[in-house]
């Protein structure tokens, strides 16, 4: 059975070993400020423009923008993670 002390310690070194550089600090720090709804709809808004341009006709500019929905999403996930977890659990400003 392993002691505080000594799973704190394991912890701390694996931390140091995972930390993220200076980049993706300030990338997640600007990131989380974005709300998540933003996300949603820009995924939306790409998918209505993306309807829209079909019904005109112009079916290569609607296939090129309806492939932003996806994207999008997968930004509104990252953001969320950043909000909740943080990429660095030793300087992350979360509060769980």
């Amino acid at each position: 059975m392993t002691t505080d002390t000594e799973y704190k310690s394991r912890n701390k070194t694996e931390e140091q070993q995972h930390s993220e550089g200076f980049v993706a600090k300030t990338i997640e720090n600007q990131t989380a400020k974005i709300p998540s709804d933003v996300f949603l709809w820009a995924a939306g808004a790409s998918i209505i423009g993306s309807l829209t341009l079909k019904l005109m006709g112009r079916d290569q500019n609607a296939i090129f923008v309806g492939q932003w929905a996806a994207p999008f999403l997968i930004l509104g996930v990252y953001n969320k993670l950043v909000k909740v977890a943080g990429s660095d659990r030793t300087t992350s400003n979360v509060k769980l």
